[in-house]
């Protein structure tokens, strides 16, 4: 399931406090996508690693209560109060890494919302999530019981939806671009790889903070070499030499120039940096001048750089020199 498709079903399953279970590859973007719908909704967050606690941490710890003479169990700190009216997510990630008794534990919190004396809040929802098994981490085979207290769904990483998602967070443009001229560079991780770095959506992010911080240009092949393996570290470092032959974009862009890069890797950078571009000043007229320009650019590279223009939620449509261009590329995007 894409992940727009899994976020809709997610927020579905949240409303509806059914406690649903997230499996995908590590590094694809779990926890981020479901830290995000909480934030969406304004919905408290609890981040519960089941991996690190004992099956006593879980249920509380019994204490002396001297004037029942009876013995009290003590909740644990990190679950919310039963009587919060506040709603949330109780994610308990990684949660098939954890020991079998530990997720025998488990079972009746996220089926019964109660562990003994105490009841889950009324407006939490409990969401879980994990790597298949054969992805070579740390997990344990999940008890049919607890499996089957869950709804199922799988993450697929989608590049064209990753990509809308790094505009959006301003995921440095060299990246964006060498990935739209490799997306197969995006993921790849394999369970019989000996490396222990290698190439995921999460450690492209860890690139993108790298290039930020104030590392020497001498170190950065090793450093990002350790985040996504040296195949794809070589390739983007190589990549980001080329596209030093970039033109200059605002000019373009205000039609001061009409310059056509022929490298196929320089064309996907300028696409990444136009669509930046609008997205800051996505004025009628700058629009225009871009759909002018794309008619002189490779018909592929002209009907990726409008279409990522649509996914940005640009108006293209509007502008006078729609036509044209629709005109001139129908035979590839099926307009007769």
């Amino acid at each position: 399931m894409k992940a727009s498709s899994l976020k809709k079903s997610l927020i579905a399953m949240i409303d509806s406090k059914i406690p649903v279970f997230v499996w995908g590859s590590p590094g694809v973007g779990k926890s981020s996508l479901i830290r995000q719908i909480a934030s969406d909704k304004s919905m408290e967050f609890i981040d519960l690693r089941l991996s690190l606690l004992d099956p006593t941490d879980l249920r509380g710890i019994p204490f002396f209560d001297a004037a029942n003479k009876s013995a009290v169990w003590a909740k644990p700190e990190f679950l919310p109060d039963s009587n919060t009216q506040a709603s949330g997510i109780l994610f308990l990630d990684e949660i098939n890494s954890a020991p079998p008794t530990i997720q025998a534990a488990a079972y009746q919190l996220i089926l019964d919302r109660k562990i003994g004396e105490y009841t889950f809040p009324i407006n939490y929802a409990i969401v879980a999530a994990g790597n298949y098994e054969s992805d070579r981490g740390v997990t344990y085979r999940m008890p049919t019981p607890l499996a089957n207290r869950f709804v199922h769904l799988n993450f697929d990483l989608d590049f064209t939806e990753w990509k809308s998602w790094a505009y959006e967070s301003k995921i440095d443009r060299r990246i964006i671009s060498f990935l739209s001229y490799k997306p197969q560079n995006l993921f790849t991780f394999d369970a019989k790889a000996k490396e222990k770095s290698f190439a995921t959506p999460r450690s492209w992010s860890f690139v993108n903070d790298i290039l930020n911080s104030n590392l020497q240009i001498d170190l950065l092949k090793d450093v990002i070499s350790g985040a996504v393996g040296k195949e794809s570290a070589d390739e983007f470092m190589n990549f980001c030499k080329v596209i030093d032959k970039l033109p200059n974009i605002e000019e373009i862009i205000n039609a001061k120039s009409n310059e056509v890069p022929s490298n196929n890797s320089v064309l996907y950078a300028l696409c990444t940096g136009i669509v930046y571009s609008l997205k800051q000043n996505s004025s009628v007229e700058n629009v225009t001048n871009i759909l002018n320009y794309s008619l002189a650019l490779p018909n592929e590279f002209s009907v990726m750089l409008i279409r990522d223009l649509q996914k940005e939620g640009i108006d293209v449509e509007s502008s006078t020199s729609w036509k044209s261009w629709v005109n001139a590329n129908k035979f590839l995007i099926g307009w007769y």
